[in-house]
């Protein structure tokens, strides 16, 4: 398969929303997400990526189809929810770009898209002049009932890249899960590293 990646921003961006909602939905129904997504609830989520003069998606694609997505945002043009955490930091959310998701289609996993979304978006964050590049990763109990068998998380990946968890700066976001029936609170721990020119 071949693959290629396309930074996407503005007008092209905001052509390519509505695909990158589809893509959540069915990525983050696995886990650890477990997400019960709907596409109206996925717009309006998604606007602030139309309102973000700094805000990038990173699209892979195979052919004409968009077969993964990396999104960012500066972190104060972001929801609330995710830039709260950082106020006892002493980091000012001017210097932070925010690595949103990254969801790619099992088919095209293992290719190095994963480092090419991070390379194009911590790109985009040097351009801006950010020094900080940072994300969340979702907190669930190593006992939990849907927890699939032989499960890697991504740590090892992250840590690869320079990102280490920031200690006690956690978020707290809602969304339903698949089986449940309505929203529930979710921790997610953010992790964070130095970008340098």
């Amino acid at each position: 398969m071949s693959v290629t990646t396309r930074v996407l921003t503005g007008a092209t961006l905001d052509a390519a929303l509505d695909d990158v909602a589809g893509l959540r939905i069915a990525v983050f129904r696995d886990w650890p997400y477990l997400y019960d997504g709907d596409l109206g609830y996925e717009r309006r989520y998604l606007d602030s990526y139309r309102t973000s003069a700094g805000a990038v998606v990173v699209g892979a694609f195979d052919g004409d189809r968009l077969v993964g997505a990396a999104t960012g945002a500066p972190m104060e043009d972001h929801a609330a929810e995710f830039a709260a955490p950082f106020a006892a930091t002493g980091l000012a959310l001017s210097d932070i770009f925010y690595c949103a998701e990254s969801v790619l289609l099992p088919d095209w996993r293992g290719q190095g898209l994963g480092h090419a979304f991070f390379d194009a978006r911590e790109g985009h964050a040097r351009a801006l002049g950010r020094r900080w590049s940072a994300f969340c990763s979702v907190i669930r109990p190593a006992d939990h009932p849907a927890r699939p068998a032989g499960y890697r998380p991504l740590d090892a990946f992250w840590r690869g890249r320079g990102y280490a968890p920031l200690d006690g700066v956690v978020a707290a976001f809602s969304w339903k899960d698949i089986g449940a029936p309505g929203e529930t609170e979710k921790r997610l721990q953010f992790w964070i590293r130095e970008l340098r020119p």
